[in-house]
């Protein structure tokens, strides 16, 4: 079943939520503490991805690139309108309502990453869905502490996991034909190190440090491909 990874990422994923749902009435002093952890955590593990990288100048042009198509589109603003908008289906009239803020923080932390590329892909290519259930495992324990602090709003973040992984699971095949395999481990390189730089970007926003715009960062993680095979030819 080319689906059963990601169908078990979703589930510790929405497992890891109703755990964490137990532990929301900590105290905020707690909480501001974890989510300080928490964002740490996240700028380490974006840091590590991103030294990853052997052309630092495809990263810098994907970025720019990805930075122009994602600020013309506005994925931050379209991202946030739903993240809105299922907060509005929970009929809250809470100002400090965290439930759009979990389910953006959550999705960009869970979709962006070479576990959800590489996984899906192992997943369609292989039927090996062991990258994938481990990944599940660890979102599953992220999720659970995401949740202590942004709530119930984290769970939604399954949606765009689903979508994602599944459609590079399914595609995967074409994938593979499309691209040889010595420039397709050299894009799933370059991609990690790009998408690092944006997790680290996560973890910024998390401990306040910035307010960077991380969905309209998003397409760079396509045109890395795009920006790779060029470079490569030169």
């Amino acid at each position: 079943m080319v689906l059963f990874g990601t169908l078990v990422n979703s589930i510790c994923i929405i497992a890891g939520v109703l755990i964490g749902l137990f532990f929301t009435k900590i105290p905020n002093r707690i909480k501001e503490t974890i989510m300080s952890g928490i964002g740490l955590t996240v700028v380490l593990i974006g840091l590590q991805m991103a030294f990853s990288s052997e052309h630092i100048i495809v990263i810098l042009l994907s970025l720019l690139s990805g930075a122009i198509i994602g600020e013309v589109i506005d994925l931050d603003e379209k991202l946030n309108r739903f993240g809105k908008w299922i907060e509005s289906k929970f009929n809250s009239q809470d100002k400090d309502s965290t439930i759009a803020q979990g389910f953006v923080t959550a999705s960009l932390i869970f979709v962006i990453g070479a576990m959800a590329v590489l996984g899906a892909l192992d997943s369609g290519l292989r039927n090996d869905h062991e990258v994938l259930v481990t990944k599940g495992i660890i979102d599953g324990f992220t999720a659970l502490v995401l949740t202590t602090t942004l709530g119930i709003g984290v769970i939604f973040s399954v949606i765009p996991v689903l979508l994602y992984q599944g459609s590079i699971a399914l595609f995967a095949t074409q994938i593979e034909s499309w691209l040889p395999e010595q420039f397709l481990n050299q894009f799933i390189m370059e991609m990690t190190a790009t998408g690092g730089l944006l997790i680290c970007a996560i973890g910024l926003n998390l401990l306040k440090i910035t307010t960077i715009r991380v969905a309209n960062l998003l397409p760079s993680i396509v045109t890395v491909g795009f920006i790779l095979y060029i470079y490569l030819q030169f």
